[in-house]
């Protein structure tokens, strides 16, 4: 599978059902409503982005992009503007 254009296919991380910030402060699965940005892997970048690569763990707008199954997983394609930070 290989993203085109200025998208890029994102594998998200999954949370688990009571995470702890850095603070030490746990989150239900209520709270975690309110994160506005969530954490994932690349795995499909097109070759129209050079500042990103493959396996990067990236933080992107919750409300992005569109979900595809592709040999029974479930991926997500966002556009690049989507993108807050890379790690």
């Amino acid at each position: 599978m290989k993203a085109i254009g200025n998208n890029i296919v994102i594998l998200p991380k999954k949370l688990a059902v009571t995470d702890k910030t850095k603070g030490g402060l746990l989150l239900k699965e209520s709270d975690k409503e309110n994160i506005r940005y969530k954490q994932a892997i690349v795995i499909s970048i097109s070759d129209e982005i050079k500042f990103m690569e493959v396996g990067d763990e990236i933080y992107y707008d919750k409300h992005a992009g569109h979900e595809i199954e592709f040999e029974g997983d479930n991926y997500t394609v966002i556009k690049i503007s989507d993108v807050v930070a890379v790690l």
